[in-house]
This record gives structure tokens, C-alpha cells and sequence, in this order.
């Protein structure tokens, strides 16, 4: 009978703990936090794992880590936050901030407590929202232009970098004429990422998508003449997704490609042959060639129990002497937005990374709007009906502009 007796007050002491730790879990009194991201690429997440490490032994805690995937991560972060089950801190793209903060699920972040100012000039617009700071920068990155010097040589080209896309435009004949050879690599209808392209040859030639006052310029004459002089390159290049021009760049079979930095890492696996350089955006018409910055954020979740210990997190991973840890094991990572670190001379010993560094120096984000992912999707309709033939430039762009407008 006594040992009975013992067995049940085991069990109510066994009850009891459980409930407990279940109602301090509940009460957000453990020392526990959430981070979704998007790096779930097993290399990317024994990196980001280890970083983390060093948080959680210094503030004696635990970081919870759920990977997302770009194609359906934005809608699993929405239907978290609809049914209160969101992260404490979150990973989002530079165009998707906006969308987050005017919804108003993201805490207000106070300037002088983040050192707001230690960050790059241009990754600082994306946090901001009715003049309320809802993310930080984690990490930066550009596009530069890819330079296949075997098959400049086999046209007779001088392997130099291009001073114009006008220069690159002129050489079509010779590049095609080689069998399996195209001059320029051309995003068409690849979501997501054909704006990416647009927007560096609406910049280069002097256009926007937003004027100073926020108002929608889509139909400019600097967009009509930019979408157009694209539609010519794309009409003597090679017309597919990013992943699959990547491997045709990588496969020898483009002379010419903007791209990012993970494109190194793929040439050096699958074609450490290959004879190639890295060059700034050219110029178009004589103005300066102006490549697409993204970058990464990370925000915290405004119904977070856990403020401090989240904010705290944020501020240590956005931190430059760990983000830089992250970008020196991860080419595609970019570079810190840390302004203190992105340009270290000991992360830039690679001289392709000079280029991506410099680029960095003439590049833009995506214009803050709640709705940009909207408006890239018309903008890259429009553009495939001109790529195709089907609509002139101007014609596309008047169209997108009106389309833009409903969404008000």
C-alpha cells in the first residue's frame, strides 16, 4: 500500500512539473525563442546553426529554427500571423517588409536602441514604415554582369569588360554566328525575378517605378526606351529562367549574364574551367549602369511574449562581426549590411568580390510599397508581352501603369 501511495505521489509530482513548464511556455516565461529563415540548404543551415550557438551559450537560452522556402514561405509567415502561431523573429526580403509592417504585425523598433546608423545607406529604406522602424538589415546584395571570355575569344572579341550595353548589342551577329552560342542571357516569364532585370535597365536608362512623390511613373519614356532596348537584347539571347540560364552560363554557351554571387560557386563545381570575368553593370547611353540590391531583414513579431530576449537576437545576428561570419561561409549570402564590415578587406581577398562590393556602390532596392509584389507581377506581364512581340513597349507600359493604379 505505501509503495502504491509513493508510486501516486511520483505521478502527481511528474503532473504537476509538466503542467507547470506547459503553463510557463504558454505564459512566454521559458527562455525560449522562435526564428523562421529561409537558408535550408544543408550547408547554409550548419553556418546559420552554428552562429546561433554562440547567442544561445551567451544569454543561456534556446533558439527554435524553422527553414521556409522562398516559393511558399510568404504565405506560411501570413498564415501564421492569421492564426497567432507566428515566430517570435522573422527573416523577410527587402520588398516584402512593407507588406508586413503596414499590416501592422511587426514590433516597432526604436532607432537610437538599434544604432540604426551603423547600417549601409541604401539597405535603410525597406525598415521604415509611416517613419516607424519594423526591421533591420541582416545582409546586402547586388547583380553584376557575367563576362564568358572563351566565347569573346572564339568571335574575336577583346575579353575586356563592356563599356555599354549598346557595345554588348553590336556584337550579336559575331556570338550567334558561333553554333550554340548566344549573346545575352534574358530572363522572360520567370516570377520573381524578370523585375530584377527590368529594374536595372529602367534605372540605367533614368527611370522608376515611383517619382519623389510617390506616384507611379511606370509609363516613362526613360522605361518605354529601356523595356524596349531590352526586348532587342533578349531577341538575340537566350530566353529562359535564372536557374536555368545559371547552368548555361556556367555551361559555356553565354557570352554575357547579370547575376549574383552564387553563380561563382556553381562555375567552380560544374565548370572550374571555364575562362570568365566579372564586370559593373555597363552603361546605357552614357549614363551609369545601375544594378538591383536585395537584401535580408529580420523583424519581430509586434504579439512576441519574448520582446527582449527576440530583439536581442536581432540586434546580435545583424550584428557585423557575425553577419560577416555568415557571408565568408556562404557566397550567396552577399555581403553584411553592417556598413563597418561589408567592404573588410579580409572578406574582400576574392577579386570577383571587389566587383560585387563596388556594384554595390551604383545599386537600388525595390520602391517601398505594401503592394510591390502586385505591381511586379504586372510589371513582368507587361514586359513578357514585349519580349514576345505581342504589345510595343510603350503600349505594355501604358497598360501596367493603369493596372498599378487599380490597386490603390
Amino acid at each position: 500500500m505505501k509503495l502504491f501511495f509513493r508510486y501516486l505521489l511520483l505521478l502527481l509530482i511528474i503532473a504537476t512539473i509538466v503542467l507547470v513548464t506547459n503553463c510557463n511556455r504558454k505564459n512566454g516565461n521559458d527562455n525560449t525563442i522562435r526564428f523562421w529563415h529561409f537558408w535550408s540548404e544543408p550547408y547554409q543551415k550548419v553556418v546559420l546553426d552554428s552562429i546561433i550557438k554562440v547567442f544561445e551559450e551567451q544569454n543561456n537560452c534556446k533558439v527554435e529554427v524553422t527553414e521556409l522556402s522562398w516559393n511558399d514561405g510568404k504565405t506560411k509567415l501570413m498564415a501564421a500571423f492569421n492564426s497567432n502561431t507566428a515566430p517570435d523573429i522573422l527573416e523577410l526580403g527587402s520588398d516584402w517588409v512593407a507588406q508586413f509592417s503596414s499590416a501592422g504585425v511587426l514590433a516597432e523598433l526604436n532607432k537610437d536602441s538599434v544604432e540604426f546608423g551603423k547600417f549601409v545607406d541604401f539597405s535603410q529604406a525597406p525598415c521604415f514604415w509611416n517613419n516607424q522602424i519594423y526591421a533591420l538589415p541582416w545582409i546586402v546584395d547586388t547583380r553584376v554582369l557575367f563576362v564568358n571570355n572563351d566565347l569573346l575569344k572564339q568571335a574575336g572579341i577583346e575579353t575586356r569588360c563592356p563599356g555599354s550595353f549598346e557595345e554588348i548589342l553590336d556584337q550579336a551577329s559575331k556570338i550567334n554566328s558561333i553554333k550554340g552560342a548566344y549573346l545575352f542571357g534574358a530572363n522572360t516569364s520567370d516570377a520573381h525575378r524578370l523585375y530584377k532585370k527590368l529594374l536595372t535597365f529602367f534605372w540605367t536608362f533614368g527611370g522608376d517605378i515611383l517619382d519623389s512623390t510617390g506616384n507611379f511613373v511606370i509609363n516613362s519614356s526613360q522605361n518605354i526606351a529601356a523595356l524596349d532596348f531590352y526586348a532587342q537584347l533578349c531577341r538575340n539571347g537566350y530566353l529562359e529562367t535564372q536557374r536555368q540560364i545559371d547552368a548555361a552560363f556556367s555551361q559555356g554557351k553565354i557570352a554575357y549574364w547579370i547575376s549574383g554571387g552564387w553563380l561563382i560557386e556553381k562555375i567552380q563545381n560544374e565548370n572550374p574551367k571555364l575562362d570568365y570575368q566579372v564586370c559593373l553593370i555597363p552603361s546605357i547611353r552614357g549614363k551609369t549602369g545601375v544594378s538591383f540590391a536585395g537584401g535580408e531583414y529580420l523583424a519581430l513579431n509586434a504579439k512576441s511574449k519574448k520582446h527582449d530576449l527576440a530583439l536581442k537576437f536581432i540586434k546580435f545576428m545583424t550584428d557585423g562581426k557575425n553577419s560577416i561570419e555568415f557571408c565568408k561561409k556562404i557566397n550567396e549570402a552577399g555581403f553584411p549590411a553592417d556598413r563597418n564590415y561589408y567592404k573588410d578587406p579580409n572578406f574582400l581577398k576574392n577579386p570577383k568580390k571587389i566587383v560585387f562590393a563596388n556594384q554595390l556602390e551604383y545599386s537600388k532596392m525595390t520602391p517601398i510599397h505594401p503592394k510591390w509584389l502586385d505591381i511586379e507581377e504586372i510589371i513582368e506581364f507587361a514586359a513578357t508581352k514585349v519580349i514576345y512581340g505581342e504589345m510595343g513597349a510603350q503600349s505594355a507600359l501604358i497598360m501596367a501603369q493603369e493596372k498599378v493604379l487599380l490597386l490603390k
